[in-house]
């Protein structure tokens, strides 16, 4: 894992686009078309807004992929994660394709079977990513499951996860905030060729922490990501802080 600290969230996001860009345009060259993860929350708005913006990427030659949202949640609340990535991302650039997970599907199980297969068929050039301060990989909470291979899961969201978004005002209270949501499986974010984990903001200095300094662990979801390859963990000064060696 490669470790970059940045001067603020603003910062932060300028790089993280700019490192999977360079993927981008790289597979593009390479194979004629490539293929991205975006996440979503209050760590990926600079990450998004600043990858829209990133120069001479055929965006028409791009597939792009879900990562997670809440189960049972409509389209027109201000948390959807797909409301979220229409309006930062999906509506900004020419897009080949975009494979949503529509937390409404009648039959949650079809849907994940639906996205997964395309998801599967499709590999994967690099992932944006972020992580909870609960430690959580996507919506993996702890002790999350790291041994499936179904690419997406429903899993249960705990309190500690129910209560930051609450906390970032995605939600009027913790009751409301959903229990369940669909989200891509540990295993299938590591078989990313790269990944781009942003996480700014001292609230979350904890959780980074554990994810680089601890042993690999179920109760730490995103200190899985100390085996991928080829991730880089973009943060700012807050973020970082309680870093032991920075």
């Amino acid at each position: 894992m490669q470790i970059e600290i940045h001067s603020d969230a603003a910062a932060m996001g300028r790089a993280a686009a700019a490192r999977g860009a360079d993927v981008l345009r790289r597979a593009i060259a390479e194979n004629g078309s490539a293929a991205l993860i975006v996440a979503t929350g209050a760590s990926q708005f600079e990450v998004l807004a600043a990858l829209v913006k990133e120069p001479d990427i055929d965006w028409s030659k791009v597939v792009g992929f879900h990562l997670d949202e809440y189960l049972g949640l409509p389209l027109d609340h201000p948390a959807s994660f797909r409301g979220y990535l229409r309006e930062r991302f999906v509506s900004k650039v020419p897009l080949k394709a975009f494979h949503e997970l529509n937390g409404e599907a009648a039959d949650p199980d079809a849907e994940l079977r639906r996205v997964g297969d395309l998801l599967t068929a499709q590999p994967i050039d690099v992932a944006f990513v972020g992580i909870g301060e609960n430690g959580h990989l996507a919506f993996n909470d702890p002790p999350a499951d790291f041994e499936t291979r179904d690419p997406y899961l429903v899993v249960d969201l705990d309190e500690a996860c129910r209560r930051q978004q609450h906390g970032e005002g995605w939600f009027d209270s913790l009751e409301a905030v959903p229990k369940q949501a669909l989200s891509m499986s540990v295993r299938q974010i590591l078989q990313s060729r790269m990944i781009v984990c942003s996480v700014p903001d001292e609230r979350k200095a904890d959780a980074v922490r554990a994810s680089v300094e601890g042993p690999v662990t179920p109760e730490v979801p995103a200190s899985i990501l100390q085996q991928h390859a080829d991730c880089t963990l973009m943060l700012d000064e807050a973020a970082a802080s309680k870093l032991s060696n920075r």
